[in-house]
């Protein structure tokens, strides 16, 4: 048995997409929300019998490799890796299997030069100032080992030299964003490469498989040509900001555990949260949440309590990214540190541990914070005042995804500015309205483009053929009489005689070995016809069946019925008698059948 074969046996389908999608029974399937694409009503199917997964929303599929593949964006051999770690399998690859890569050997790299930054910090006479830099921040011995802080003197090229001495491609290090290459640069000679981090403390990053993927550098000594405080890998195969969540790999148990996340800024605020016992921050590394995160962090937990940034610039990046987790279904609270007790998690953690615990504990729900920072520092005797209060909070009411919820800040405001609700339902409306206007006025000028690429609507017959299709391979060895000279003539397209034929093809042959091909297809429509048809009994499905090829075959003779009759219109008006003769017979024809 392959390798392939055996972890296939070992790990359950469902099983493990249910750690990704929370799934219900549907009939012989588990049915969820797709976690590849938004959507409200489930559309995504998992069937442990056939150890795979489809969602008929976006059209993706597979077997267990390809959903690690997708959902961690990882190429075929790191999934099998993955998967077979999980279920204790000894990989037989070959050492040029192992090697062949690119994502590997740049992990492998950045592990290499993260051990190297590491030991230069702790052992070397060199780093003795960011060792006193790293106390004075209030970091502990085994902090500094738990999270492989490390330190690069300023030199050119120290970790470059290092690197290539230990057999590593300039390429490689060029390519792991490490190595910076001049113009004119000599890869032979190895002239023209220097080092991107110098004269830095380097934090490693993790992706959330405890893999380093890249590292950001705080200049120890600030000059001219430090190049700004910060420093980051720039994005490679294996990093990109969009996606990763600082500290995750590290947090991720305790946000199971207390289920709630909670999300600081820099990397600092996390190491010292971690260090003082409160395992479940994370941080966007000073990005603005994306959806890549938002969808990550949606795997542990949908509770988010945020930290705010103290400058304007930094509230509003923030913003878009809880609008976005909101959208989502995400609990949203705003962790507010008292004035004077710390600029940023990092400071009040160092001042006082016990007073960052209680501003995480007494965190506001979202709505609460918007509603009171609305109201602060306005006058409700104004009325100018009170349309401002209703301007900043209705919108963020807009946005709540739950009526209920909706409705209750709507009577919590309306009561607080002593006015009717239907009067901020009123306002509501309006800023929708001024909204949906905004938007057209943006699109007008790509309307005619957008609507060529849309998808267009399926026809009535369309839909039929399909629905058909997922109860004819469902029922392969139960088809009514006379299916095939029924059906026959209403299929016109490509795709749907070559389904046609298979389906033929797998009725006639009643051998329990079918053709690979077959069973692919095969599966994708029962499994479509598992979620359509999920209530209904075999005898009721057949019966199904006889009724949708009864009303497909009518609505194709409908259509063609129209068709015939607008040729023998236009045959008329052109005087062409014997074309219309014959389309005349062919009419005649159909209307008898």
């Amino acid at each position: 048995m392959s390798d392939v074969d055996l972890i296939k046996d070992k790990v359950d389908v469902g099983d493990l997409v249910g750690e990704y999608v929370q799934l219900k029974p549907a009939g012989v399937n588990l049915k969820g929300l797709c976690p590849f694409h938004g959507e409200k009503t489930p559309s995504f199917m998992v069937n442990r019998e056939r150890q795979n997964w489809h969602c008929f929303g976006c059209n993706k599929g597979g077997d267990i490799f390809s959903f690690i593949q997708e959902i961690e964006g990882m190429d075929f051999v790191e999934a099998l890796k993955l998967l077979a770690a999980r279920v204790g399998v000894e990989l037989r690859l070959r050492a040029s299997e192992k090697n062949s890569s690119e994502k590997a050997r740049i992990k492998e790299i950045n592990s290499v030069a993260s051990n190297f930054f590491h030991n230069v910090l702790t052992k070397m006479e060199a780093s003795a100032s960011a060792r006193e830099y790293l106390e004075k921040r209030g970091l502990k011995e085994r902090t500094i080992i738990e999270w492989q802080i490390g330190f690069i003197p300023d030199q050119w090229d120290l970790l470059t030299k290092y690197l290539l001495k230990k057999g590593y491609s300039i390429d490689d290090l060029v390519t792991s964003g490490l190595t910076i290459k001049r113009d004119g640069a000599d890869s032979q000679s190895g002239r023209g490469f220097y080092d991107r981090f110098r004269g830095r403390i380097m934090f490693p990053i993790w992706d959330v498989h405890d893999n380093v993927v890249g590292f950001t550098g705080r200049v120890l000594v600030e000059t001219e040509k430090s190049g700004g405080k910060y420093v980051n890998t720039p994005q490679t195969l294996v990093y990109d900001k969009s996606r990763i969540i600082f500290g995750l790999n590290k947090a991720k148990q305790s946000i199971r555990k207390k289920d709630y996340i909670v999300m600081a800024e820099g990397q600092m605020d996390v190491i010292s949260a971690h260090q003082e016992g409160m395992e479940n921050v994370v941080a966007s590394s000073g990005t603005a949440l994306t959806e890549n995160h938002i969808a990550l962090l949606k795997r542990y937990s949908t509770n988010l309590r945020v930290a705010f940034d103290g400058d304007s610039a930094g509230q509003q990046a923030t913003k878009r990214g809880i609008d976005m987790a909101r959208a989502q279904g995400f609990h949203v609270r705003i962790i507010t540190i008292p004035e004077g007790k710390g600029k940023d998690p990092d400071d009040c953690i160092r001042e006082n541990p016990d007073i960052w615990v209680e501003c995480v504990e007494n965190a506001k729900d979202i709505m609460e914070w918007y509603v009171d920072k609305a109201f602060a520092g306005r006058e409700l005797s104004n009325p100018r005042h009170k349309q401002q209060i209703a301007d900043d909070v209705l919108p963020e009411i807009s946005r709540i995804p739950y009526a209920v919820e909706r409705d209750h800040w709507i009577q919590e405001v309306s009561g607080r500015l002593k006015v009717d609700s239907a009067v901020l339902r009123e306002d509501i409306k309006r800023m929708g309205r001024e909204n949906k206007d905004k938007k057209q006025t943006n699109v007008n000028s790509k309307e005619s483009k957008i609507s060529t690429k849309k998808e267009e609507k399926k026809t009535r017959l369309e839909t039929l053929i399909d629905r058909f299709f997922c109860l004819a391979f469902k029922k392969t060895e139960d088809l009514p009489d006379n299916w095939q000279p029924n059906v026959s003539r209403v299929l016109s397209t490509q795709k749907d005689r070559e389904l046609y034929e298979m389906l033929k093809s797998g009725y006639t042959d009643n051998s329990s070995q079918k053709d690979e091909s077959f069973v692919a297809i095969s599966s994708h429509f029962v499994m479509k016809a598992d979620m359509l048809f999920a209530q209904l009994s075999d005898t009721e499905i057949k019966q199904e069946l006889a009724q949708t090829i009864d009303i497909m075959v009518r609505e194709w003779l409908s259509q063609e019925r129209r068709k015939l009759q607008s040729e023998i219109s236009l045959a008329e008006k052109a005087g062409d008698v014997e074309l219309v003769k014959e389309l005349l017979s062919k009419f005649q024809t159909l209307t008898h059948k």
